[in-house]
């Protein structure tokens, strides 16, 4: 990867940003807090953190700032998928994502981009930041 992979930390708050959409940091607080028994500074440092690490975006509406997931949820899941299977489990070649099909993580749409993208991509295939963005941008 071109950047490093998210913490579980991080991958909480994408999780929450992918599914919810942008919102501000007192609203992903709201959001994820059963889940992660964070506290309000805590949520925000972490989003701060990721904000650098460009994984989400800051914007600002109506005087509040608002952050959005910057990275993709299938090429970024499909990245860490394909480093795993490579640098664990020693595995080459394409990957069948069958098993992620009944993930609560994706639609059905999504999992099938992601099987399209694992049968298709070796785990030597690093991924941009361009493909990881959310836009595409």
């Amino acid at each position: 990867m071109t950047q490093s992979a998210p913490t579980p930390a991080e991958l909480a708050i994408l999780k929450h940003l992918w599914a919810a959409g942008p919102q501000s940091a007192r609203e992903v607080q709201t959001g994820i807090e059963r889940e992660t028994g964070w506290s309000y500074s805590t949520t925000r440092t972490l989003i701060s953190r990721m904000t650098e690490k460009g994984l989400v975006e800051r914007a600002d509406v109506h005087g509040l700032s608002v952050f959005k997931a910057r990275v993709g949820k299938v090429a970024l899941m499909g990245q860490m998928i394909r480093d795993f299977a490579a640098n664990v489990l020693d595995l080459d070649g394409p990957l069948p994502a069958t098993a992620f099909a009944n993930s609560r993580l994706f639609s059905e749409d999504e999992a099938a981009a992601l099987t399209r993208l694992l049968e298709t991509e070796g785990p030597e295939t690093e991924g941009t930041e361009t493909e990881l963005r959310e836009d595409g941008a």
